[in-house]
């Protein structure tokens, strides 16, 4: 017991001096590591030995290091924001007060705001030496300062032109990328996309034509593109592509809403930007897309097909489907290139192709192009597909769980409207169409039995087959005998079957077919039926019953292989 303890306690100490070398570090100073507690010899008893005490760890200062570093770094980051937006807010108010006062000119007053804005990042480059993270506070109130100071100059001022302006926020957004790889924080990058993004909304001269925004968007797409891949952090990217697709939308809608080519062209330019970005971040980084990534990219592909599947609806309606099928075979060629660059599973990333390429499955490919009547028959056609595709030696894990709820939505859907007979009736064939659903299913359940991955799918499709068989012949079949008969048969069926095979679930089963014809023959048969059909009803029920009744006592010993004789 006590060698278990001794070699935690070792544990722990190790731990402790890498966090004081990290302290020592995150000062601005080296230390060497103190060595290690030295190990007692072999001959003696672990019993008697301890582990010797390691200095850093028990040194009362480092104790307290420790724990104001913990406490203190959420409070520094929350008295440097505040610091600095105090600054920003101070320059803004000095300037208030001498434009107030007639002190400044305009002109005066917004070279002042740009001296105060280059005074707060050169102050930070000073300090950068000392303590890095916490003087970049500085330079990004000096960025806010420079972009109000542009748009001020150009909006409320009216002292540069267009050209002028738009030339000082491309700078300045180079500026901030180049200051967020200096300080190693992703903030000026969130600043240079916001600034770029933000401009044609500022400058409205600026989106002079459609054209022109689709070029001056797309240009810095790929820059936040490659500055991600650069730094190490998807966020840059994906925080401009939010803003390109929905910017350049808001944007269109209000210039020009029937240059629609344009708006296709760049929504088409967009997605391949952005899935190029991903995969080459992907590649370059050696890192995978988390689960936590491919949440915040889903919203942006649900973004892009509305938009673009809305455009495409309304001025080319007979090509959107297939255009929209096209996008989701692009996004699964982008998956299959990083797939074998990085041979590594990509689980998020099949996660992410999987929900885009059902989304546009269920609306444009089974919603838009499959016509209602033939629905029932493709729905059919969905099983038969999953049973090639494990035929073929893949396994069922490998495919994304949005394409396994498709499937389960798809043929649950036309499933409902055969066994009701509620919107099924222009199907061709539509009388056999219970009958092949129960027929599909039973394989299914056959088939299930011996798949390790579909085991759990077994009983489900056999109970939802006996439905359907019952469903079938109620439609096929005329006359309540007929089918309260042919469902006894399908019971006694089920049981005969199971014995002759030793499958208990398939005799459990049975017992649905037994309490739906009893349900059946009380509630319905006997209700207005002349006596002849009551008597009929009932003696079925009864001989079935008890014919059934006498078979299920020998289901309980189906795996025992003794069933006992009746009694």
């Amino acid at each position: 017991m006590k060698s278990v303890e001794e070699r935690l306690s070792r544990l722990e100490n190790r731990l402790a001096q890498l966090e004081y070398q990290l302290h020592l570090m995150s000062q601005g100073r080296s230390g060497e590591i103190p060595a290690p507690a030295a190990s007692p010899p072999a001959a003696e008893s672990t019993e008697t030995a301890s582990p010797s005490p390691v200095r850093p760890f028990n040194d009362p200062a480092f104790v307290s290091a420790r724990k104001h570093g913990a406490d203190a770094l959420p409070i520094t980051q929350i008295l440097g924001w505040t610091g600095a937006t105090a600054l920003v807010l101070a320059v803004a108010y000095l300037i208030r007060l001498a434009l107030d006062a007639g002190w400044l000119t305009p002109e005066r007053q917004l070279g002042l705001a740009v001296i105060s804005g280059f005074s707060l990042i050169g102050t930070g480059l000073w300090l950068r030496s000392s303590d890095r993270q916490y003087a970049s506070l500085l330079p990004a109130g000096g960025l806010v300062v420079l972009f109000l100071s542009i748009y001020g100059a150009h909006l409320y001022y009216h002292l540069i032109g267009m050209h002028l302006a738009a030339g000082a926020v491309i700078l300045t957004c180079f500026f901030a990328l180049w200051l967020g790889r200096l300080f190693e924080s992703e903030l000026y990058g969130l600043f240079a996309v916001l600034g770029s993004y933000s401009a044609p909304f500022l400058l409205h001269t600026l989106a002079g034509s459609v054209t022109d925004l689709v070029i001056y968007f797309s240009a810095w797409s790929v820059l936040f593109c490659v500055y991600s891949i650069w730094i190490g952090n998807r966020r840059p990217y994906l925080l401009a592509a939010y803003l390109a697709l929905l910017g350049f939308h808001f944007l269109w809608k209000l210039m020009a809403p029937d240059e629609w080519v344009a708006a296709f062209a760049f929504q088409a330019i967009q997605f391949l930007i952005f899935i190029g970005g991903a995969i080459g971040f992907s590649i370059r980084n050696a890192r995978p897309m988390t689960r936590d990534e491919a949440f915040a990219h889903l919203p942006l592909l649900l973004i892009f097909y509305a938009l673009q599947y809305s455009l495409l609806h309304r001025h080319l309606p007979a090509l959107a489907p297939w255009i929209a099928l096209g996008s989701a075979g692009v996004l699964l060629l982008g998956y299959l290139i990083a797939d074998k660059a990085m041979k590594q599973p990509l689980e998020s990333g099949r996660f992410l192709v999987g929900a885009y390429a059902a989304l546009a499955l269920f609306h444009a490919g089974y919603m838009e192009l499959v016509p209602d009547a033939y629905a029932p028959w493709v729905a059919l056609m969905l099983l038969p597909a999953v049973g090639i595709y494990l035929m073929a030696g893949r396994s069922f894990d490998s495919v994304s769980w949005p394409i396994r709820v498709l499937i389960v939505v798809i043929f649950a859907i036309n499933y409902l409207r055969v066994i009701s007979e509620s919107g099924a009736h222009s199907a061709p064939a539509q009388d056999l169409l219970a009958l092949c659903y129960a027929a599909e299913l039973y394989i299914a359940y056959y088939l299930a039995r011996r798949i390790p991955d579909m085991q759990d799918f077994a009983a489900p499709a056999l109970y939802v087959g006996h439905v359907a068989l019952m469903s079938a012949a109620v439609q096929i079949l005329d006359g309540r005998l007929a089918v309260s008969l042919a469902w006894g048969i399908i019971a006694l069926a089920c049981l005969a079957l199971a014995f002759k095979y030793s499958d208990k679930i398939l005799g459990k089963s049975s017992l649905l077919i037994f309490a739906a014809s009893a349900a059946k023959v009380l509630l319905f048969d006997l209700s207005s039926a002349t006596p002849l059909v009551r008597i009929g009803s009932l003696l079925i029920l009864g001989v079935t019953l008890y014919a059934g009744g006498w078979m299920y006592r020998k289901i309980d010993q189906i795996d025992s292989g003794r069933p006992e004789r009746p009694v």
